[in-house]
């Protein structure tokens, strides 16, 4: 039965109404508690639902497989519900509220009968901060709760917090009801009906027909994205895909910064970046890998918060290389899904080790070989762990207040073109860099057509038109004493045959040490036309001999090649019609203007001098 405590009316309507329509066998109100989470881990084992993992090797762990049909987001079946269609904007798939209402009511009707209703009260932000935003999630799959409880505050307490307060109404259903005598399916979903909705009217969330995580777990790209983004602004703040680090020098100062990463581009592994060898006394200190909202503060200075409380991490590529913080993380507590699994009931993906281990299950559940012709975990295999089990974890992760953001990065995925890292001129320019952001696919190298233009690492999560929201990025400069730099970095260029320039991963410490020293105004740089770059002499090498002329070729800068990509922007730029900011035409013209009246020849010539504040 619902819990009759709840003293908020509207909610206590809510869930009467849920449960009418949806027609549960009945309802549990969740307490968020450890015991609560042990028992519902255990009712997914005896369902076939979850695997429990070796307990000396994974302690306190689980492996589950979903259904192949429901393995990833999708973008495709995610909508936006405005009454007029251009405040979705071009870049979100848009339905009418009225129609979208009234076709998911049809869906939802009795579409948990023979389950179980949760009602999962949810907190993205501390508790009783000024910053959080309270949901509730109703929801028929347990899996849902148990890794809610790992990347959200969940339970009593929050329904404490909330009162009489409004609240976030967060609508989920499998959509795969039970008759008596059916025989219920290890994870069950709606083969034909697929939808993710955000109707930003009233600011309520329903997803129907998928329990794969980003579809299912309601509070983190849906409200904390979505939802929260038409908010921000609203009210004048950010909500965004990011990154948030501290980045503490040997004396002990911690400079914050916060970065955006399309997928497949390394942002949890930066995250949690372990300095290389040569950086003694360097620490960089993890405040979230995936969200971040950030507000302007009476100093006239943005804070951040990560508003989750946990990690949802790509497994496949993950290993002690790549980020040695994540393997500790995940060495218990932990659900996995869509691994594969070893003999000796421990987890394995691509990327893990060199040589897979013999006998391995595969995400399907098929004994598998090396030669079968498909990987034994899914690509997009996934982790759920607690922020707690982290090591990197900043002490400042949880503070309600945020933490002071000094500089924004962006960065994305191109073989050609982009240097390294360059620092825009101003906040103008690098607002301009960000929303023509973009990312290679696979086989890019040979298709430079191929790239994919994500704005601000948004393009699925703006819960509003993105000219309105480049516009927002604009106006925010106004309410600043000291805009945070803006950076742009590329991990990814290569030469001609293909390889890449640049090592990554550890070493990408090199590069925020430079954007460090930029905005503590000790770091120095070349001007050039898309702004300041660093010379060889300005990074710190120490712990690693990369000679000069690779280090130019990383950096070269083809005025023509760049003109050409710039000018290219302007198809994706005229999708946003009058709505784009006139800002963003100034600034595109300028660039153009800039790189024609470049000598060949001096396209990095001039020092910079640090950032001034």
């Amino acid at each position: 039965m619902a819990d009759p405590t709840i003293k908020n009316t509207a909610l206590s309507q809510w869930i009467d109404e849920i449960r009418a329509h949806c027609e549960p066998d009945c309802v549990y109100v969740c307490d968020g508690s450890d015991e609560e989470y042990d028992r519902l881990c255990a009712s997914l084992v005896a369902a076939g639902t979850f695997i429990r993992l070796d307990e000396a090797k994974r302690p306190n762990s689980y492996l589950c497989r979903s259904d192949p049909g429901d393995v990833a987001r999708l973008e495709h079946r995610t909508f936006v519900c405005t009454s007029n269609r251009d405040d979705a904007g071009p870049t979100n798939n848009w339905a009418d509220p009225t129609e979208m209402r009234s076709k998911l009511a049809q869906l939802f009707k009795g579409s948990m009968r023979g389950r179980t209703m949760y009602v999962v009260p949810f907190c993205m932000g501390e508790p009783g901060s000024d910053l959080a935003m309270i949901g509730v999630q109703i929801t028929d799959s347990a899996y849902a709760v148990v890794s809610m409880k790992l990347m959200a505050h969940i339970g009593r307490h929050v329904v404490d917090t909330l009162a009489d307060g409004d609240f976030v109404r967060c609508l989920h259903s499998v959509g795969a009801p039970l008759t008596p005598g059916d025989q219920d399916a290890p994870w069950p979903c709606n083969a034909e009906h697929k939808y993710i909705v955000s109707f930003q009217d009233d600011g309520s969330i329903a997803s129907f027909g998928s329990g794969y995580g980003g579809n299912a777990l309601l509070g983190k790209k849906c409200l904390a994205l979505r939802t929260a983004s038409l908010k921000a602004q609203r009210e004048g703040w950010l909500a965004e895909h990011m990154l948030i680090m501290g980045v503490e020098d040997p004396d002990g100062k911690t400079t914050y910064v916060a970065a955006a990463f399309p997928s497949a581009c390394g942002k949890t592994n930066f995250a949690m970046l372990l300095p290389p060898d040569g950086f003694e006394g360097w620490k960089v200190r993890t405040i979230g890998d995936d969200i971040a909202w950030i507000r302007p503060g009476a100093d006239g200075k943005l804070r951040a918060i990560n508003p989750e409380t946990g990690f949802f991490g790509v497994a496949p590529g993950t290993n002690e290389k790549t980020n040695p913080n994540m393997m500790a993380a995940i060495q218990r507590d932990t659900i996995f899904t869509n691994c594969a699994l070893t003999p000796d009931g421990d987890v394995w993906w691509e990327g893990l080790t060199e040589t897979p281990p013999a006998g391995l299950v595969d995400w399907r559940g098929c004994n598998w070989r090396p030669d079968v012709g498909h990987p034994a975990a899914h690509p997009n295999a996934r982790f759920t762990v607690s922020r707690d089990r982290c090591p990197s974890i900043d002490s400042m992760a949880a503070d309600p207040k945020g933490v002071p953001i000094s500089a924004f990065i962006f960065g994305g995925r191109l073989s050609h073109t982009f240097p390294l890292v360059f620092q825009a001129n101003d906040w103008r320019q690098g607002v301009y860099w960000a929303a023509t952001l973009g990312s290679e696919a696979t086989a890019a190298a040979e298709n430079q057509a191929a790239t994919r233009r994500d704005p601000f690492a948004m393009l699925p999560f703006c819960g509003y038109n993105m000219a309105d929201y480049f516009a927002h990025w604009l106006a925010l400069e106004r309410r600043l004493t000291d805009a945070p730099a803006i950076f742009r970095v590329n991990w990814f260029r290569c030469d001609k045959n293909g390889a890449f320039l640049w090592p990554g991963f550890r070493q990408n410490m090199r590069v925020l040490k430079w954007i460090v020293q930029r905005v503590e105004s000790t770091g120095t740089g070349a001007e050039t036309p898309i702004g300041i770059m660093p010379l060889h002499d300005n990074i710190d090498w120490s712990g690693l001999d990369f000679d000069r002329r690779t280090f130019e070729a990383l950096m070269a800068i083809d005025l023509e090649e760049m003109a050409t990509e710039i000018q290219s922007y302007g198809a994706m730029l005229d999708r946003f019609g009058p709505r784009l900011p006139s800002d963003f035409v100034t600034i595109h013209r300028t660039l153009l203007d800039a790189l024609q009246r470049t000598p060949r020849d001096a396209a990095a010539a001039r020092t910079a001098s640090p950032r001034r504040h």
